[in-house]
């Protein structure tokens, strides 16, 4: 890997690796059901409540996106694909999107008569230019992560006006799925994306909002665009609002009184704390709620398996049969959320009720960490990397309290995120808590796994994983499919690549006059498909309206 993509690599694995502190999935509290909203209202402005700022913009091939920043971006821009009511993925911005026989070619197909926000036609040629970029094959522009996602892609060419055709190094029957990425893979205007000054900043997309104005830390505004090519049930294209504000509000706390308040009409959040307020607030009548977890992120400890005595399995297993679970998820997630099993989330393919992950098991534990020791000598110090978040001090404090019941002392050292991932990136660290994983296709999260990835955080070194990996990949066979992920889910139980902690559960909450984001009102998929259930990437906003 080139040295320059390692420095810059820092900063893309920012956003899709956070804090397992304040994190969860789980139960839903919320009936989120809006059947008796009535009909959709057009125009009127919305305020979003946003859990914190994209402070690089959005030059998507370049763009740094947490679910904030995909939040804005998914109003902007459009999507090759999108995951329907199933998990599976359908065209959105294409017409069609077809593999050969073996899955190593795709003919992506466009619509027909979309425009750009600037009035330039989508064409094949932007859309080449787009997936360049993306895979770090076009002037001017820099990539990110994107390069190791899909460095499966061999050659995309034109092959009409609204056809490319891209060729793969293997069979790749997740391809669709990489079309969408998490709602990160937006196709941008040829202008922004040639602009080698103010790409993060003046945004040209095919989405159902264009940008009005942008003032960092403060607000975003987006207005309606009234030439959008999806059109809603009342025969008029798609949005309903005239305009969409999105505020960072980095404290939760802030963002429910906010809420509460008036000053913002709709938020998210993913912190136990504020699903305690907000449901007090829900009861009362003052807000609406809806939540998810369903292909939910999971939070976790992450191992860095290179490390002795972390290379020695029974060792890993010895701290999560530590854990007593139950009374972790009292005192850490307070009683709020379900505790994960796997890496894949309920909905995901792989997913398993049991995977085979140790249960609280003193006795054993001690034993297994005794025969350690007898071979091996003391264990050398084990340092657990928090950061200043008070609920990530606590749960390191929980987490050293647990092992030391079982031989196993860790040392805490506190840093700022950012120097977290720099550090996990670079392995000089032992354990760290983590947020990742967002369902999708199980296929998504092989560069976490990969013993060739820079994003291996884990420094998983196991044939028999890249063998799934692998298999998974190019496996025709849905079943099969399943099969090959549940066997890789198993293998993480068996093996305690990681210590998994919970589901992330995502929470939308508004005033009760704004409806079109719960399951019976949000918009279908353009081939009629159910939307997608899951919130761990955000949700559209296009079927947004209010009745204030």
């Amino acid at each position: 890997m080139p040295h320059h993509h390692t420095r810059r690599l820092t900063a893309a694995l920012l956003v899709v690796a956070a804090l397992a502190s304040g994190c969860g999935g789980g139960k839903a509290a919320a009936p989120a059901s809006d059947a008796d909203a009535g009909d959709p209202v057009r125009g009127g402005s919305l305020t979003y409540g946003l859990e914190a700022e994209t402070g690089d913009g959005w030059c998507l091939p370049e763009a740094q996106l947490a679910i904030s920043g995909i939040m804005v971006a998914r109003s902007i821009y459009d999507t090759l694909t999108a995951p329907d009511g199933d998990g599976g993925y359908v065209p959105y911005l294409a017409e069609a999107v077809e593999p050969n026989e073996d899955s190593t070619e795709w003919t992506i197909t466009l619509r027909d008569g979309v425009t750009f926000h600037d009035g330039t036609p989508l064409t094949a040629e932007v859309v080449k230019d787009n997936l360049d970029a993306y895979r770090g094959q076009y002037p001017g522009r820099s990539s990110l992560l994107f390069v190791f996602i899909l460095d499966a892609i061999d050659t995309v060419e034109v092959t009409g006006d609204l056809e490319v055709t891209v060729t793969t190094t293997v069979p790749w029957v997740a391809f669709p799925a990489f079309l969408y990425s998490s709602g990160r893979l937006g196709i941008v205007g040829q202008a922004q994306l040639d602009d080698p000054d103010s790409c993060d900043r003046e945004l040209v997309g095919t989405g159902p909002f264009r940008l009005e104005s942008w003032q960092r830390d403060r607000e975003l505004v987006a207005v309606r665009n009234p030439d959008y090519w999806q059109v809603a049930p009342d025969g008029e294209p798609y949005p309903y609002l005239d305009e969409i504000r999105f505020q960072p509000i980095v404290e939760s706390g802030q963002r429910v009184n906010a809420l509460e308040a008036g000053d913002i009409q709709v938020m998210h959040t993913s912190t136990p704390d504020e699903f305690v307020a907000l449901d007090a607030l829900a009861a009362d009548g003052v807000v609406d709620l809806r939540d998810s977890q369903d292909f939910a992120e999971v939070a976790f400890v992450q191992i860095n398996a290179s490390h002795p005595p972390l290379d020695d399995v029974r060792i890993r297993r010895a701290m999560a049969m530590a854990i007593d679970r139950d009374d972790y998820q009292e005192v850490i997630t307070r009683g709020q959320f379900t505790m994960a099993s796997g890496p894949f989330g309920p909905g995901s393919i792989g997913y398993l009720d049991d995977a085979g992950y140790p249960s609280q098991d003193l006795e054993e534990a001690r034993a297994l960490v005794a025969a350690h020791v007898a071979e091996n000598g003391p264990l050398p110090t084990i340092t657990y990397l928090d950061t200043t978040d008070s609920g990530a001090r606590d749960l390191a404090v929980y987490l050293q309290q647990s092992f030391a019941e079982v031989g196993i002392d860790i040392e805490l050292a506190t840093i700022q995120q950012d120097a977290q991932i720099d550090t996990a990136i670079s392995g000089d660290y032992d354990l760290t808590g983590f947020r990742n994983y967002p369902g999708g296709d199980p296929d998504e999260l092989s560069i976490w796994f990969r013993s060739d990835s820079p994003a291996n955080f884990g420094r998983i070194d196991d044939p028999e994983v890249d063998a799934l990996l692998a298999e998974g990949r190019s496996e025709p066979d849905p079943e099969a499919r399943r099969a090959i992920y549940e066997e890789l889910n198993r293998r993480f139980g068996e093996d305690v690549w990681n210590l998994w902690a919970n589901w992330t559960t995502w929470r939308i909450a508004s005033a009760p006059e704004v409806h079109g984001y719960s399951l019976d009102t949000l918009p279908l998929l353009p081939d009629g498909s159910a939307p997608f259930p899951g919130l761990a990437t955000g949700h559209p906003t296009m079927g947004l309206w209010t009745t204030a």
